[in-house]
């Protein structure tokens, strides 16, 4: 049974009015917040908060999917963006009883080398520019079948000589009933602000809302997946040339209540046909049409990952192909610290 703790609850609310009123008016910066960095993720969307699997790359999306079934497990993550755009990192698990546990990360965003130039237009020659986001996860048993989770983030921004910081929380709930394997979940992530600028102007921290669901299909070896994002806002328009045999023709506004309600979800479906397997795809339609039409293939939006357990060993990998100049590719690899020593 899972046990109800008052200080657990009553430290999040706090901190949660505390990071909230932070997140007023200024733009919107540090976006590199929005990738996830679990390869089961990625292939089933790039966003879901209810996946229960032994994989605490996980944890990033949803804190409380933290557990202490996570106790001395190493999570690693690599992935090829756009371009020469490199992220990698590391989260580690720790069990501290029957009902809580916490979890440190480390996530580096490397964008490579990129030409500068001054005011008047004049190269500068290159430089350099990298995010690093560092992590620390605690999670708790409300009740019975009810997790909640809390993470703490630092990110620290370097581009060429000019630095900034930020603080942010993510706070995270979870049922999940093993009976029928029905997961829901609620997450509102990265609430903060900065507390170093670039420069005079402010930038926000992407916050969002999200909710989940993630359910076996009746028997069978099937698992569906929808996540609802960027729920702070309904409107989410795009554009498209308004004759898509001219990529110069004038772009035209799209904003009907159809393509608004699909562009807040994510669709993920998975086949497992094995306890220690699963293969996963997964639709973005924000994804696909955040793409023009020239800029897009049949693949934009869709995203495909494998995962399979090997003794003490997970393996993790996804695919997507946002537009058609880019093909991006995340491995992840887990294992047990305990599992290996003995």
């Amino acid at each position: 049974m899972r046990i109800y703790s008052r200080r657990t609850v009553a430290l999040v609310i706090a901190l949660a009015a505390l990071v909230a009123a932070r997140a007023d008016s200024g733009t919107t910066a540090y976006d590199f917040l929005k990738v996830t960095p679990s390869s089961h993720v990625y292939g089933l969307g790039g966003h879901n908060i209810t996946i229960i699997d032994d994989d605490i790359n996980l944890v990033e999306q949803n804190p409380a999917l933290l557990g202490p079934e996570f106790d001395h497990q190493v999570g690693l993550n690599y992935m090829k963006y756009i371009g020469s755009t490199n992220f990698m990192g590391a989260r580690y698990g720790q069990g501290i009883d029957e009902h809580s546990a916490f979890a440190a990360g480390i996530q580096y965003y490397g964008y490579g080398n990129l030409d500068g130039y001054d005011e008047t237009g004049t190269p500068t020659g290159t430089f350099s520019a990298s995010d690093i986001s560092f992590s620390l996860t605690y999670s708790h048993d409300i009740a019975a079948n009810l997790r909640g989770g809390i993470t703490l983030k630092y990110l620290y921004s370097k581009y060429d000589e000019y630095t900034a910081g930020a603080i942010a929380a993510d706070l995270g709930i979870n049922y999940y009933n093993p009976d029928n394997d029905l997961s829901l979940s609620a997450v509102v992530s990265n609430l903060g602000g900065q507390v170093k600028k670039f420069n005079d102007k402010k930038d926000n921290l992407p916050w969002d809302v999200q909710l989940g669901y993630s359910q076996l299909l009746g028997s069978s070896p099937f698992r569906l997946s929808i996540t609802a994002w960027n729920l702070r806002k309904w409107h989410l328009p795009y554009y498209e040339p308004a004759d898509k045999n001219n990529a110069s023709s004038d772009l035209v506004k799209k904003d009907k209540f159809g393509s608004n309600l699909l562009r807040h979800l994510v669709f993920g479906l998975e086949f497992l046909p094995q306890d220690n397997m699963y293969i996963g795809l997964g639709y973005n339609y924000k994804v696909r049409t955040d793409m023009s039409t020239y800029n897009r293939n049949f693949l934009s939006g869709l995203s495909i990952g494998a995962g399979l357990k090997v003794k003490s060993f997970g393996f993790g990998v996804a695919l997507a192909q946002p537009h058609t100049g880019a093909t991006t590719f995340m491995f992840n690899l887990t294992t047990s610290i305990g599992e290996l020593l003995k």
